[in-house]
């Protein structure tokens, strides 16, 4: 597969808006700020092929021949995402059916039956006809499949293939009916044509988490083959350009895992709102590159000022997205993508920030900024390209587990995983301690520390697996519900938390749910654990029995469970496995887990002042060392005796240095 040599710095372009001087002028200013790929035509389906089977290649060639005369490459998009009027005039069936049973109408992106036989076909059609006249193109650098899948239907087509799907997943109504456990509420199905969508015309999608979850399922399995479908093509022509699709930032409505397994690399849009905490960008930037086993991603997009779609639109403060660019590929983007190149004149996103204003100026502050990222990034070139990060702590993550936990009617409506999962990551991201985000059917033998936070769903024999790691000399941290569910949601028999119980030394009899204004509290039994004899927790509460020697590390202080452990950690075999059972204060989880990897040897690379990013990635040129001051004051961070050099203007770095506030150092380790 063809390779960069250099970091892609540039995004998305729309040229059919613009007319030729304005071209022209674009080309100078991207050159100006360093721009080396542009991403097009992912809107112009319509333009492309006006009617049926006509195609109009002509402006598109002109267009792609200068972007290459000016020494930049291009990632081609198949333009799939926004289907022309014609196509869903002549053929409706192309068009999604909402959750309330309301045929769409024809306008918005990403407004398309997945599963329409007559969508793949055209948009098949379109694909060959790119990958015919553009494969070779020299100036082309990667492909770009449709844009930001997530659309759910519920039309009479998907109707059709979700029954289908069932019967090849189940084989036999008889095990359709065990596995969605039908006779509660006397759901029972004599055929498989007997099975309905989950919708608001049944309520399925809120009381039946069995089948909602199939559902969901279903839509990432054919979005997956929707994707596939143009893929095929595309490689077909020239197997060595890489192809990719970008995700949307809201990554819950399809199994990433399952989206990603075709993709030559993972590509995804970054666009946090502005009150996320750095460690909640930096968790989703590690999540995609979890992704294919740690392998890097494309940052495809991301907002070079404000964004638009946002209640409120803050500006991107001075500095800001080159700190956030440099986080992306601190945590193995290879690329600095952006959405938009150049403002456009209407529509939805006209105040959607753009490297190139309405102004048409080069004197902006965005402009100024972007230039002097773009002269930077020249100047690494390929130092850190496909370069991995070394991490010897796990975090499991699935999204049926996620679905499921989510699904579930009870025990609190607050259920949310992503959140939890962010909680334990903050820990060892406050402790720049690097973290690999793993499936369920990863092998775990290499992580010193595993991280299992709410691993309610039993599947993938991942109860068996964490078994074997523990006892095999792993460090195991797992939390409340954890080992109640099977992969139909199904509860276990037996005490809770299931295939977990013997390991964790434990047996949980109840879980309370506190209301959000309600706390417990926590009293330390052991005390060189953390620093102080008392914290609060709240959200979730198990009663806990210890069982085969489980030491208890914390006990409830209130409410008729006073006294019962909360917090508690079980030797097995030649490992240990820590067991939290509600969701302790977060001044806790940071001592605690301090402490986990201090016992697991597991600490920084480098020491540094709080606020202080450090990642590492390893390339084939060296250790590259990324460190960012997210922080409004100057820092200081404390490389030892080690020696680096700045990638960025070539300073010199060892022992004690200052950063200054939004700051980012690009260095690599001279050996």
């Amino acid at each position: 597969m063809k390779k960069a040599d250099r970091i892609y710095y540039g995004g998305d372009y729309n040229p059919d808006q613009w007319d030729d001087q304005t071209i022209d002028e674009d080309m100078r200013l991207f050159k100006k700020a360093g721009i080396n790929l542009l991403t097009l035509p992912v809107f112009s389906w319509a333009k492309l092929e006006p009617d049926e089977g006509v195609y109009n290649f002509e402006w598109l060639d002109r267009i792609i021949d200068k972007i290459w005369e000016n020494g930049i490459h291009v990632c081609l998009a198949t333009p799939t995402t926004a289907q022309p009027a014609w196509l869903s005039t002549r053929y409706p069936e192309v068009l999604p059916v909402d959750i309330a049973g309301r045929k769409r109408t024809h306008g918005m992106r990403v407004f398309f039956c997945v599963n329409s036989l007559k969508y793949r076909e055209r948009a098949a059609a379109i694909a060959e006809q790119m990958a015919m006249r553009y494969a070779h193109h020299p100036a082309l650098a990667m492909w770009h499949v449709s844009n930001e899948y997530g659309t759910y239907c519920y039309c009479p087509t998907c109707q059709a293939k979700f029954r289908v799907w069932l019967r090849k997943r189940y084989g036999t109504v008889d095990e359709l009916n065990k596995r969605w456990h039908t006779t509660f509420w006397g759901r029972i199905v004599s055929s498989f044509e007997e099975v309905t969508l989950p919708t608001e015309l049944n309520d399925d999608y809120r009381f039946n988490p069995a089948i909602q979850l199939d559902y969901m399922r279903f839509v990432t399995d054919s979005t997956a083959e929707c994707f596939q479908n143009e893929y095929d093509i595309l490689k077909k022509y020239n197997p060595e350009i890489p192809i990719q699709t970008n995700m949307s930032g809201f990554i819950k409505k399809l199994d990433q895992f399952t989206m990603t397994k075709k993709l030559d690399i993972v590509g995804w849009d970054n666009y946090p709102w502005p009150d996320d905490p750095a460690y909640f960008v930096a968790m989703k930037h590690d999540i995609m590159r979890g992704l294919k086993g740690g392998q890097s991603f494309v940052l495809t997009e991301q907002s070079p000022n404000q964004q638009n779609w946002q209640p409120y639109n803050l500006l991107k403060r001075p500095g800001e997205v080159r700190r956030l660019s440099y986080q992306a590929m601190a945590h193995g983007a290879d690329t600095c993508l952006f959405f938009q190149m150049r403002q456009s004149v209407a529509g939805q996103e006209k105040f959607h920030g753009a490297i190139i204003s309405h102004s048409g100026r080069e004197d902006t502050r965005v402009f100024r900024e972007s230039s002097v990222l773009g002269a930077e990034l020249a100047h690494i070139g390929d130092t850190f390209l496909n370069g991995r990060t070394p991490a010897r702590v796990g975090i499991l993550f699935d999204w049926n587990n996620w679905w499921a936990l989510e699904l579930s009617s009870g025990p609190s409506k607050d259920m949310d995983y992503l959140k939890t999962v962010s909680l334990y990551y903050e820990t060892l991201y406050r402790q720049n301690i690097g973290v690999d985000f793993l499936p369920f059917e990863a092998e775990l033998e290499k992580y010193d520390l595993v991280i299992a936070p709410m691993i309610y769903m039993e599947k993938n024999n991942i109860g068996e697996k964490l078994n074997a790691y523990v006892k095999n000399g792993g460090t195991l941290v797992t939390t409340v519900m954890s080992g109640l569910a099977d992969e139909n949601d199904r509860c276990v028999f037996g005490a809770y938390p299931g295939k977990l119980k013997d390991m964790l030394g434990i047996w949980v009899e109840e879980t309370d749910a506190l209301r959000p204004y309600e706390q417990n509290h926590m009293k330390i039994e052991k005390a060189d654990m953390v620093s102080r004899e008392e914290y609060s927790c709240d959200f979730l509460c198990d009663i806990i029995h210890p069982e085969g020697g489980a030491e208890v590390l914390a006990t409830y202080e209130d409410d008729f469970y006073a006294g019962t452990p909360c917090v508690t950690c079980n030797t097995f075999g030649k490992g240990k496995a820590y067991y939290i059972g509600t969701q302790p204060e977060q001044k806790f989880l940071e001592e605690l887990m301090e402490k986990i990897c201090k016992d697991c040897n597991i600490e920084s690379v480098y020491s540094a002042d709080e606020g202080v990013e450090l990642t590492v990635r390893k390339s084939d040129k060296g250790r590259i060392v990324f460190v960012i001051n997210h922080n409004s004051k100057e820092a200081e961070v404390d490389f030892g005796t080690d020696k680096l050099k700045s990638l960025i203007d070539e300073r010199k770095f060892t022992g004690k240095n200052t950063i200054q506030p939004g700051d980012v150092f690009v260095t690599i380790v001279e050996e």
